[in-house]
Order: structure tokens, then sequence, then C-alpha cells
């Protein structure tokens, strides 16, 4: 009883002394003020109407019991040469962001808008391949946050990246890349998960030009569930095993209820291969309930990812594959190929199942085809008898 009150009047004094702050843009650079209330206030209100213009870069890491009732837009600056020489840099593949969230129960939501300036990175990045494009919202060492009710638009590169977080919510986002010039909106991923733990994406929408949701490096435990991907490289387990004496893991993942459209692919899985690079493992990933169409490749295994055939029968993948589940994966590919398994030589992958598949090509025979793998599930006969490798 004693340890109950104690809980209630805690809870009663964390209500009391709550300090709610709502901003109005200045006309200038809004992050000092952005920054400043996020470290005072524990509810900061950006009312619906108002746009704050964030021009330098934002820390918010070491956060506790923060609530961004994002109502209005947050919108970074188009200011390419601040940002390059700014922006925070990510060393997990060569990144920069405008914006680092971390600490423990932090909550972003109220139906407003991100807006990542994106045009201007696209159409630069098309005569600069060399470009660091920030991504929108990182989340770097953050415990127990929920981001929900959020719409994320003209993101300069990747939307999202959780990196060394868990018990990571994100609900219900509105996720939209488009170019109104030739250029292609490239490398505008959904999410990225990179060393993190219990992770669940949901409810959500996302139009871009790179993966919809990518399970990167010690990326466990996650559940991806309800989501429209459209124009999209696929739900994507990797690449991994990339770089030596890395040990990459993607483990215990579910993505279930994704619709696929018009995208390279649907569900993915990718490993490195050849001389001189790292290992790993990917173990109990199950896609399911998956609709497609327009889909170049809609179930994937690339065990030799970016290796040359040869290569990858000298050198095969060190990151070993199993426990690999593909239930109802049902629609059209945009051409024949509707499943392609490529595992390398020596036993480099093991219960890859697949079961009720209806997938099938637009017009004529669909194409399905494996290497290195004995297929299992009430779909296997579906395949032709596995080439082996090596």
């Amino acid at each position: 009883m004693l340890s109950r009150f104690l809980s209630v009047l805690i809870f009663i004094h964390a209500c009391l002394t709550a300090v709610p702050c709502t901003l109005q843009a200045t006309g200038g650079d809004d992050a000092p003020q952005l920054l400043s209330a996020m470290q005072s206030c524990s509810v900061v209100t950006v009312p619906k109407g108002v746009t704050l213009s964030v021009g330098t870069r934002l820390n918010m890491t070491g956060l506790s019991n923060k609530h961004l009732n994002l109502q209005g837009t947050i919108k970074f600056t188009p200011d390419i040469p601040y940002w390059t020489g700014n922006a925070f840099f990510i060393p997990f593949q060569t990144q920069v962001t405008f914006w680092l969230l971390g600490g423990k129960n932090l909550r972003v939501d109220g139906g407003g808008t991100l807006d990542g300036s994106g045009q201007i990175w696209y159409d630069t990045f098309a005569s600069n391949s060399s470009l660091l494009r920030p991504i929108v919202l990182t989340l770097f060492q953050a415990t127990d946050v929920v981001v929900e009710n959020i719409n994320m638009i003209n993101g300069p590169e990747w939307f999202n990246l959780v990196s060394y977080s868990a018990n990571i919510v994100y609900n219900n986002l509105h996720i939209d890349a488009r170019s109104t010039s030739s250029h292609r909106i490239s490398n505008t991923d959904g999410w990225n998960i990179y060393r993190s733990d219990n992770v669940t994406i949901q409810n959500s929408v996302i139009n871009n030009g790179d993966d919809c949701v990518a399970f990167k490096p010690n990326a466990t435990n996650v559940l991806v569930s309800n989501l429209q991907c459209n124009g999209s490289h696929g739900i994507s387990v990797g690449s991994l095993g990339q770089f030596p004496d890395m040990f990459d893991i993607v483990e215990n993942v579910l993505a279930v209820n994704v619709t696929m459209t018009n995208a390279q692919n649907g569900a993915r899985i990718k490993a490195w291969a050849g001389q001189g690079v790292g290992a790993g493992r990917v173990k109990n990933i199950t896609f399911q309930h998956f609709v497609e169409s327009k889909v170049d490749n809609p179930v994937v295994i690339d065990q030799c990812y970016m290796t040359s055939a040869s290569a990858c029968a000298q050198f095969p993948s060190n990151v070993f594959i199993s426990d690999i589940f593909f239930n109802d994966i049902s629609g059209t590919s945009s051409g024949s190929l509707v499943a392609a398994l490529s595992c390398s030589p020596d036993g480099r992958c093991s219960d890859i199942n697949v079961n009720d598949f209806t997938v099938k090509a637009p017009s004529g025979t669909s194409k399905l085809t494996c290497q290195n793998v004995e297929v299992t599930g009430n779909a296997a006969s579906l395949f032709p008898t596995c080439a082996i490798t090596g």
C-alpha cells in the first residue's frame, strides 16, 4: 500500500510540475528556441498553421519525459553549404542527420509535418553523387519513444534512422518523397534500423524511392505491420556482412500485412559474399500477408549481393541465413520473375520456407529460381530443382 501511495504522489507531482510551452515562428532560425523549449518544458507545442524554420542542427539527446506536440510544421532550411559542413555525422554508411533525438520516455505526435526541403538536394545530388544528404530524424541512444500521427515530406535522403535504441514505436506516419524535376529521389528510405532492439513500425503509408523499411546490422525483435509502400525497394534485411571483422545480426523480425506497389523488390534479404568481407547471421525472419502489385522482384534472397558468381562460389557468404518464412505472398510482378532464392554454396542457407505463394506474372509464365537451397513449405513444389554452384 505504501509503495502504491508513493507512486500516486510521484504521478501527481509530475503532473503539477509539468511545464507546457507553445512556440511561434520568429522569422529567423527557430532551432535555438526549439532546443531551449525541449530542455526546459515537459510539453512543447507547435500550433497548427505555424512553421518553424530550422537552419541549424538539432541536438536533443539526453532528454527525459518530453512530449513534442507538433501540430504545425518543422521545416529544415535548404542551405546546402551549412548542412554539408554542420549536420551530425553518422559513421554507419557515412551518413549525416539534421536532428538527433535521444533519451528516455519521449513522444513526438500531433498530426503535423516534418519537411526536409528535399528538392534542392535531389537536384544537386544529380550532378554531385558525393553529396552527403541529411537524414530527417535520427533516434540515437533513445529508449521508450513513440513517434505517431506525423507527416514526413521531402526527405533529402533517409527519413528515419533508429540507432543504438530500444523500445521504439512508430505509428500512423505518412512519408512522402516526390521530385518536381527530372531528378530522382535517391536513397529516400522510410526507416533504417541499426543496432537497436524492440522496434515497432505500424499503420503507415510510404511513398519513396528506396527501402520502405530496412533492417541493418544488429536489428533485433522488430515488428513491421500494416504498411502501404509505393515506389520502394521493399522490406529489406540488409545488406549485411559487407565490412571485414564485423559480425552482423538480424533476428526475430516479423513483417506482416504489407501492400507493396510499383516497387523494385517486395520481401528481400541481401548479404555480401567474396573475399575480405564480414560475417553474421539472419535468423527467424517472417514476411507474411504481402500483397504486391507491379513489383520487379516480389521475393528475394541474395546471398551473393554485389558479388560476382565466380567470387561467390570461391568465397561464399559468411552471413548464415536460417528460419526464414515467406507466408501468404500474393499479387503480381512487373515481369516474368516472381521469386529468386539465391544462396551461397556450402550450406549457408537453411530452413527456407515458402507457403501460400500466389504471386503471378502479369502475362505468360511465372518464373521462380533458386540455387544452393532446399526450399520447404507448401509452395516448395512451385520451384524447379535448385541449381548447385561452387
